[in-house]
């Protein structure tokens, strides 16, 4: 790591977004809506292109429908905190092999 990447600035930081949950959000209860659900797949389909970033929202749409999909075990920090990584390791460049 370069000094340069020392001084990078968190994207999510630049950005505004608080990176902190609230505690009264980590423990919601998300009842399951399979038109919620449903929906939110179409979009991301609908999104869904070749570009990196249509991509990538795409995915993040698809994963917040999980939270409406009694068989799904997710929550929502734990999509923030997926979402967040992703957008840290794109803003890193991506993954280094």
């Amino acid at each position: 790591m370069t000094d340069a990447d020392d001084d990078r600035e968190d994207p999510l930081a630049a950005a505004g977004v608080d990176p902190v949950v609230p505690e009264d959000a980590s423990g919601a209860e998300i009842p399951a809506d399979a038109e919620v659900r449903e929906f939110l797949r179409e979009v991301a389909a609908d999104v869904r292109a070749e570009s990196s970033e249509s991509k990538q929202l795409s995915a993040i749409l698809y994963r917040v429908s999980d939270l409406y999909d009694e068989e799904e075990e997710t929550s929502p920090e734990e999509i923030y905190l997926n979402v967040r990584h992703i957008m840290r390791i794109k803003a890193e460049g991506g993954l280094r092999r």
